[in-house]
This record gives C-alpha cells, sequence and structure tokens, in this order.
C-alpha cells in the first residue's frame, strides 16, 4: 500500500480498534476457541473477513498514514458488523464516500409535517435543490416556484430563469452569485451523481449568468442571513434565513425564514 498524502487521524484507527475489541468470535461464525489474550476479534481475522493485508489493516489501527479507499472502507465496516450510524461515522473520519450510500435518502412524513409546522416561510430541498416539501406560507412568498401553478420545483432554475425571481429577490445579481457560490459547497459530496450532473451541465447551456457563477469557482456556506424580497409598491419583505440539514436525510437542506426584527438585523450585520 502506498502512503497517502492525507493521512486518517487516529481517532479512526481508535475507532475501528474499539469495535474490533467489542465484537466476538460468534457473533461472526468463528467457533469459539481456546481462551483469548485480548477481548474481541484478532486483527488478523478482520483483516481476513475483509479481504486485506494483516499488515495494512494494523498500521490502520495503529493510525499510520496509509491509503484509504471506500471500497476498503466498506469491507471493514462489514467486518465489524457496524451499524448503519457506526458505518456512516466511519466514512466520516476517513473523509471518504460511502459507495453504497443511496441516492436520494428517504424522506419520512414526519420531516414533511415539520415543514408543514412552521407559522413563517419553510421548505425542504433535497441534494439538487428541488423543493419537496413546503407550507403554504412558502407558497405564497415565492410565486412562480412553490404556488401551484408552477411547473418547476428547482431553487436553482427558479433563480436563473424565472423573471418572477428576478423581481421578488432584492439585489438579485448579488444573491444568485451567492447561491451559485453555496450550491457548490452544498453539492461537493455529490457533484457527480448524475442528477446533479446534469442540473449543472442543463444550467450552463440556458443561462449565461449561471455559468459565469458556477466556473468562477466561488464556495460559500449557505449559514442563512437576511433575506429582502420586494413585494411590489415598494413594500420590502425581510427575513432572517436559518438553514438546518436533517438528520434523518442527509444531504438535504430544511430552510425556515423567521421576521427579521431590528435585532436579528443587526446580528444579520455583525455576521
Amino acid at each position: 500500500m502506498q502512503a497517502s498524502k492525507s493521512a486518517p487521524p487516529h481517532s479512526l484507527g481508535e475507532f475501528i480498534r474499539s469495535h474490533r475489541e467489542r465484537l466476538a468470535p460468534h457473533q461472526v461464525g468463528i467457533a469459539r476457541g481456546t481462551r483469548r489474550r485480548t477481548p474481541g476479534l484478532r486483527r488478523e481475522e478482520v483483516a481476513q473477513r475483509a479481504g486485506l493485508s494483516p499488515t495494512w489493516y494494523t498500521w490502520l489501527e495503529q493510525g499510520r498514514p496509509v491509503s484509504l479507499s471506500a471500497d476498503a472502507l466498506a469491507r471493514i465496516a462489514a467486518a465489524l458488523n457496524l451499524s448503519a450510524a457506526e458505518r456512516r461515522y466511519l466514512f466520516e473520519l476517513a473523509r471518504r464516500r460511502d459507495p453504497h450510500e443511496p441516492q436520494e435518502p428517504t424522506v419520512s412524513q414526519l420531516l414533511i409535517d415539520t415543514v408543514q409546522s412552521f407559522s413563517g416561510p419553510a421548505y425542504l430541498l433535497d441534494r439538487q435543490w428541488t423543493a419537496i416539501a413546503w407550507n403554504s406560507s412558502a407558497a405564497k412568498l415565492f410565486r412562480g416556484w412553490l404556488d401551484a401553478r408552477s411547473p418547476e420545483r428547482n431553487l436553482l432554475r427558479y433563480m436563473f430563469l424565472s423573471p418572477e425571481a428576478r423581481t421578488l429577490v432584492e439585489d438579485w445579481p448579488h444573491r444568485a452569485a451567492r447561491l451559485a457560490a453555496e450550491f457548490r459547497a452544498h453539492s461537493g459530496p455529490h457533484l457527480e451523481d448524475a442528477p446533479t450532473r446534469a442540473l449543472v451541465m442543463d444550467l450552463e447551456q440556458v443561462s449565461s449568468e449561471f455559468k459565469k457563477f458556477w466556473r468562477s469557482q466561488d464556495v460559500e456556506e449557505r449559514h442563512g442571513g437576511l433575506r429582502v424580497f420586494n413585494r411590489g409598491a415598494r413594500r420590502l419583505m425581510r427575513f432572517q434565513q436559518t438553514t438546518f440539514i436533517p438528520a434523518t436525510a442527509p444531504g438535504h437542506l430544511l430552510v425556515v425564514l423567521l421576521p427579521a426584527t431590528k435585532t436579528r438585523e443587526a446580528d444579520s450585520a455583525v455576521r
């Protein structure tokens, strides 16, 4: 195995060692034999179950700088009988993406009901930022996107292709550039997924502005902050946007807009 420039942290070795030591031989079909000096499975047994070199696996537990492939991590997860949460944590420690991660996590009815429970505008975006749930306040605010007459639910398509968005969103050029940068940050782990690639390629073809913003390679976190919308007749609506990542739907975003008080606007200006 070749050395890796981005060596896994010692916490990765500690994590897999802890789970090896707590896994009894009979749990993986190994017959009870003579008394063992250490608890759990031997390193050689885990390496064999994972189809890996015992030396390489030992180095991994010791926190040495060895290369890590997603396939090797998946086999280690299976060899250690890791739960879904433990497996996800393993890949997070190694900074790798699980090859068996579903393209789109299942969204529970409870999460959809949560979106509906907010009094202010709230909506749920999938990995390509297509709205899959929203409440009546959001539908009323985002006409042409979330109202009943709109055939298009993707936020990026709405922002860059809808004339209504350019009127509704105050300071559209700045917000549009920021939105593209936020999407780049969010889509990093699944940028090569077919749906994400197709969306980006299509938008680059039909929107010169998206193409310019996207190819600038700007990256911004979607933290939230002050959002201003133009409702006509010089009437502006101000909200503080807060974005959540649901634990039950990785890659999705729950966006909530709260009425912007003077205090919240001041806090936003500080950020």
